[in-house]
């Protein structure tokens, strides 16, 4: 019991998906809005009064006199995930690769752990979820064995990290980190806490042996990265392993790059041979035919300083039954879909209140800027009149709900690339700058001028 007129101090309560403390307990954490997560953690740690001077790691210096060979990347072999990592693999590093099961992450890294050995160093493998002999067999089948390539099969941290003191790994990677427990830790196998406490831990040690580590990270069913918010925090690149199950195309991408640029892509395709890289893949993205056909147009995005040639698909046909028309959409917005949509009604004199509307892209790619939205709309504006677009033609424009087409980033680029792959004509807005050589400019500067260019009369 406490002292007479000492206040008991209350027990905290921790979520178990995003780290968030409380002082009560709450059905539904208000910081990553998840039901059912928050737990008793015991009472909260009293704040230090004051903390006293102590030693430190190395003394500060001028920022010119830092030396910067430790923070210099090391390409890995594979262009495509160099391009993702900003360069190749920085030594300490630890790098969180998150994807769909059967997508492809275990391949791909084991393809980046056997170029890593055959040109920096020895690297060790540890899988939690395959036997070693599976994995090896994974490594004879894309040609990915090495005298440096260590393989071992562990579920606990304290044999990881023996594994890490004998093999002394240039490259470290975890398959997958949600199922490695600490038996100095409690909590569920995969759990918040048995989670955090690995990647911490694996974390201190890379940085202290100057190891790169790549964490694989499970998906769940929305999407999100399994385990807590702050595993995230905790690593310094987050990167994405996407992918359609029926489709070969895998888009690797970072969300998080304390290296480099955290909006880059590399394309992969898979196949009987492994994880191989795309370094051309604007025409994975793009229809072949021999004639033009309606409802289709080809635009130019921009995915990181990249652009990518992609085809937007669209299909109006009148509605079957006496209920509300179909709006149905793959891989676009459905947002901004159904905003292209009624500008196409409303500003471009396209009736489509009583039709099905079907919107998609071609090869799997996910569009999602704004630069999409001319061709989106001349594509439903092509399908309504059953006239197909000109042949050699792409559209770059954001079209606004009055109508209007503005600018959009990058439109140099876009354009040469467009040039370079054989299109000779572009619609874009006005002042949209010098045309490449080898195509001709087409400037529009509302979706009614657009429409009554390609479709006179």
């Amino acid at each position: 019991m406490p002292p007479s007129g000492v206040k008991a101090a209350r027990p905290a309560h921790r979520c178990t998906e995003c780290g968030y403390a409380s002082a009560k307990w709450v059905g539904r954490c208000p910081e990553c809005q998840a039901w059912g997560t928050l737990q008793e953690a015991g009472p909260p740690a009293a704040a230090l009064r004051s903390v006293a001077a102590g030693p430190v790691t190395a003394p500060a210096r001028p920022i010119g006199q830092v030396e910067l060979t430790g923070a210099r990347a090391v390409p890995t072999g594979i262009p495509e995930f160099d391009r993702v990592l900003g360069g190749g693999l920085v030594p300490g590093a630890v790098v969180l690769v998150a994807g769909e099961p059967g997508v492809g992450k275990s391949t791909l890294l084991l393809e980046v752990a056997h170029r890593v050995a055959a040109g920096n160093g020895p690297t060790l493998v540890v899988s939690g979820e395959e036997s070693a002999a599976q994995v090896r067999l994974r490594a004879e089948r894309i040609g990915a064995l090495h005298d440096r390539l260590y393989l071992a099969a562990e579920t606990e941290l304290s044999a990881v990290l023996a594994h890490v003191e004998q093999v002394a790994p240039s490259l470290l990677v975890l398959d997958s980190v949600q199922t490695v427990r600490s038996p100095a830790v409690d909590g569920t196998d995969g759990g918040a806490t048995q989670v955090r406490a690995v990647a911490t831990a694996l974390t201190a040690v890379a940085k202290s042996r100057g190891m790169t580590t790549i964490l694989v990270g499970h998906v769940t069913k929305d999407g999100a990265i399994a385990g807590p918010r702050s595993l995230e925090h905790l690593v310094d690149v987050v990167v994405s392993f996407d992918g359609e199950r029926h489709s070969t195309l895998r888009l690797v991408r970072a969300t998080k790059n304390r290296f480099g640029p955290a909006d880059e892509i590399g394309c992969f395709e898979i196949g009987d041979g492994g994880v191989v890289g795309v370094p051309d893949p604007s025409h994975l993205f793009v229809s072949r035919r021999t004639a033009a056909v309606p409802g289709s147009c080809v635009t130019v995005t921009m995915e990181g300083s990249r652009p990518l040639l992609a085809e937007v698909q669209a299909l109006v046909a009148t509605s079957a039954g006496g209920g509300s028309p179909r709006r149905a959409v793959s891989g676009l917005d459905s947002q901004r879909v159904a905003m292209v949509n009624a500008v196409v009604e409303r500003r471009g004199g396209v009736r489509l209140a009583d039709a099905d509307v079907f919107a998609a892209s071609v090869g799997g790619v996910r569009i999602a800027e704004p630069a999409a939205d001319l061709a989106l709309a001349l594509a439903i504006a092509s399908a309504s009149r059953d006239t197909p677009l000109p042949e050699g033609m792409v559209a770059l424009g954001e079209v606004g709900l009055s109508g209007e087409i503005r600018r959009v980033g990058g439109t140099g680029r876009r354009l040469a690339e467009a040039a370079r792959q054989g299109y000779r004509l572009a619609l874009v807005p006005p002042d949209a700058g010098p045309a490449p050589k080898g195509i001709r400019l087409m400037e529009v500067p509302d979706l009614g001028a657009a429409l009554s260019s390609l479709f006179p009369g």
